[in-house]
């Protein structure tokens, strides 16, 4: 039907025609697959929730005289310097240090590198202090300064995992509370709470990564990104519905961006109470559609789409499960649960995701945004490899 360098002729003279996956949906109930395929050049998903392993790589330009640096901390907050003299990369989910005691210590150790980053990408200061390894071409020690985005060289997120497609509800069967990388599920089943944004997530309407592979351009915290490599845990060989979409985690990204061009509104650190922190991001997925299929996959509803309850109170990697309940229940905001029904609260913003769509819409309309074609395809048939307890 179309090339990715015709859509790409269509967005540069302002003829493209593109939808968001919402609007996509909506047009299907009511034209068919085949009349929106033959209409619409490029569907537009998005995404804003917790994407913990991420973070960022600064350069901040030698000093004088020369520092080696081993140790450093942004805002309190360690970041790895292991590979070059003034190479960083902080963590997303790092914690700050804090040399207080008891409540004092607690709150300092709630601000973490998702923080750091997002004050970094609003242009504000953030102190260093860096210890040196000393040697004969980097003499220096100790290093002390403030830095903001305009004064270090690169800046810019590499992050091994984001865009899970699909992931899992938490609940509690235990007796007492659990703090999580989901928040806080309450005992006897007293909540669960989901992070995929369901329908209008980038993954679950290109299940079959077909639209997406590595060099693909994406909309990453308000500026354009890449798809680097496959992300961490990438599990394409989860089990899937007739529909082809996964029942549980399955697919991740490996993606890459220029944080000096981003919006903080994008870009959130949070803290999770008795987990740590994290880091909120929005990231959108432009899919070009090259053929029927493509509106067949993004045609697909939250009834449609389902993921597993997983019982946190079991303290084992793999945990039991209450079975599958498809985002529309959990959109619902109430569950039924072992024969009772439990409240449901999503992790992700569902606002702040269509939102998302929306801004990478408006950014291809405007012929700010063009697609890419990917170098190579991600790979589909990668196993999921544990690290189980062995014996000596």
């Amino acid at each position: 039907m179309r090339s990715i360098a015709l859509i790409n002729e269509r967005i540069q003279a302002g003829r493209a025609v593109v939808l968001t996956v919402e609007e996509v949906k909506a047009r299907v109930q009511d034209q068919g697959v085949q009349a929106v395929a033959a209409t619409v050049d490029v569907v537009t998903t998005g995404t804003f929730e917790p994407m913990e392993s991420s973070g960022a790589i600064l350069n901040l330009g030698q000093t004088d005289p020369p520092i080696k640096i081993r140790q450093c901390w942004l805002d309190g907050v360690p970041a790895y310097a292991g590979f070059g003299a003034v190479d960083l990369y902080l963590g997303a989910s790092q914690m700050a240090e804090s040399g207080g005691e008891g409540e004092d210590e607690l709150a300092g150790r709630q601000r973490g590198g998702g923080h750091v980053i997002e004050d970094l990408v609003a242009g504000k200061a953030v102190s260093l202090r860096a210890t040196g390894q000393v040697t004969d071409c980097y003499p220096r020690s100790l290093f002390e300064t403030t830095i903001t985005r305009d004064r270090i060289n690169q800046f810019y997120l590499f992050n091994p995992r984001n865009l899970y497609q699909n992931f899992i509800v938490g609940v509690n069967g235990g007796e007492r509370p659990l703090y999580t990388y989901l928040g806080i599920l309450q005992p006897r089943l007293g909540n669960a709470v989901f992070s995929n944004p369901g329908s209008v997530s980038p993954l679950l309407n290109d299940p079959n990564l077909e639209s997406v592979g590595i060099g693909s351009r994406i909309w990453l915290a308000g500026a354009q990104g890449y798809v680097t490599w496959e992300g961490t845990q990438h599990f394409p060989l989860q089990k899937r519905l007739p529909n082809d979409t996964p029942v549980g985690p399955a697919a991740t990204l490996a993606l890459i961006g220029d944080a000096k061009q981003m919006d903080s509104k994008w870009v959130r650190g949070c803290y999770f109470k008795g987990y740590g922190p994290s880091m909120m991001l929005g990231v959108g997925v432009p899919i070009p559609v090259l053929s029927e299929q493509t509106i067949a996959y993004c045609s697909v509803l939250d009834k449609d789409l389902v993921a597993p309850i997983v019982d946190f109170s079991i303290p084992r990697r793999v945990r039991p499960t209450f079975g599958l309940v498809s985002y529309a229940q959990l959109k619902s905001g109430k569950v039924s649960i072992d024969g009772r029904m439990v409240r449901v609260a999503p992790l992700a913003s569902l606002y702040l995701a269509r939102k998302v769509a929306i801004a990478l819409q408006e950014e291809i309309r405007s012929g700010g945004f063009l697609l890419s074609e990917p170098v190579a395809s991600l790979p589909r048939d990668r196993v999921f490899i544990p690290q189980d307890m062995r014996g000596n």
